[in-house]
């Protein structure tokens, strides 16, 4: 396992630009930013410091989806060691993947704006299952490094036991979303889709997860019910799911909300 966590601070090292520089932690509202963070499930959240890799603001959930206690964690590496370690390599590529295409595709004032997700395995007092990790650049420093990164880990086993093997790219604060790109091609990897669904679609998507009816959703909007519901029809259709609720598990599953 050693190993493996060596070459997450390799992928890390990889990306750096110049020397990371400290960043002073902003006042964080986090009931605000976890309120466009769904988590369909059992979930917590911690601060990576990637200037010297320690945890902390560790939140309540973190025990009982490891069975191991909050004050035991105290770097990043005491979190990797927690990943299943055939799943390391995987969210090794999928970290270097997700910050190139951050980098290359995404002006870095805008960075802030994104959320990065995909699904791996981790450790729990059941053995191992599945969890959708969520990430959220908080600061960067004047050479545009990532210093700290709010972490949402959820357990999804309840939702699905197949990782599709993908990572997105979700935009908040109105921003585009990129969905679906493959990180390792696999038999059951399912194709890149970024213009999966429009802007429109994902905004229903979401509101959708929230428990909003078509009704609440056209006013919220402000366009008609029948428009809501073609978007919903088209929306089931492009994703392949029968129903709202198989669309929400899919969706929370794959990373599109």
């Amino acid at each position: 396992m050693k190993t493996e966590i060596e070459k997450m601070h390799q992928t890390w090292d990889s990306l750096l630009k110049i020397n990371r520089n400290r960043t002073e932690l902003p006042a964080i509202n986090f009931d605000e930013i976890l309120s466009s963070i769904f988590a369909l499930g059992s979930f917590y959240h911690y601060i990576i410091d990637f200037y010297d890799m320690s945890v902390s603001n560790i939140s309540n959930g973190f025990a009982e989806a490891h069975g191991v206690a909050p004050e035991q964690i105290k770097t990043i590496n005491d979190v990797l060691q927690l990943i299943h370690p055939d799943d390391m390599d995987f969210v090794a590529q999928a970290e270097k993947k997700a910050c190139d295409f951050m980098y290359k595709q995404l002006e870095a004032s805008k960075i802030p704006r994104y959320k990065v997700c995909y699904n791996f395995r981790f450790k729990t007092p059941m053995g191992y299952q599945l969890f959708n990790h969520q990430s959220l650049v908080l600061t960067m420093d004047d050479n545009n490094n990532f210093i700290k990164s709010l972490n949402i880990h959820t357990n999804i086993s309840h939702l699905t036991q197949r990782n599709n093997y993908t990572f997105s790219i979700i935009g908040l604060a109105g921003e585009p979303s990129y969905l679906n790109m493959v990180v390792v091609e696999k038999e059951n990897t399912q194709p890149a889709s970024a213009s999966l669904f429009s802007k429109r679609e994902l905004e229903i998507i979401r509101l959708l997860a929230k428990g909003h009816k078509s009704e609440h959703i056209a006013e919220q909007l402000s366009i008609s019910t029948d428009t809501v519901k073609t978007h919903r029809k088209n929306i089931l259709g492009k994703s392949g799911c029968r129903n709202t609720s198989e669309l929400i598990a899919t969706g929370m599953s794959e990373g599109w909300i």
